[in-house]
């Protein structure tokens, strides 16, 4: 007989988290956002099983970041053609995609495994305060904290 104990379906149910990141700093909030979609916040957290939580991410365009960031940061991509590295400064992805901005910290956040890009779909992003999924989310105390 086993006398495994721990591991329940209760465990290793994935909660909604909701987090406002109006004048929240992006590194910051990125690290919290990184724990919680690994699930390093629940007891029986394991590297090698996917048992993080969804997040959903409001006010996505009112980010803060410290320093003389703002002006000095540039999001690079290329597009595998000759002459094709692409920079876009913060400011300008910040009024045109500034979900973009959080999902690249958070994903740069992330263990470089083969777990990543299903941990980032269940990253939820929205530039304002408006989206679909109100009545899923139960709790935002792991994310509200400003440590």
């Amino acid at each position: 007989m086993s006398q495994r104990v721990g591991n329940t379906s209760l465990a290793f149910a994935r909660v909604w988290h909701q987090v406002d990141a109006r004048e929240r700093v992006l590194g910051r909030l990125a690290r919290s956002i990184a724990v919680t979609l690994m699930g390093k916040h629940k007891p029986m957290y394991d590297p090698a099983v996917d048992a993080g939580d969804y997040v959903v991410v409001t006010n996505a365009s009112h980010i803060a970041v410290t320093g003389k960031k703002a002006e000095q940061k540039l999001y690079r991509h290329h597009t595998m053609y000759p002459g094709g590295l692409k920079e876009i400064p913060f400011k300008d992805m910040l009024q045109n995609k500034p979900e973009q901005i959080i999902r690249r910290a958070v994903s740069g956040m992330l263990p470089k495994n083969k777990l990543r890009e299903r941990r980032l779909e269940r990253l939820k992003i929205f530039p304002g305060e408006a989206h679909p999924y109100e009545a899923k989310y139960v709790s935002s105390s792991l994310l509200t904290s400003a440590s």
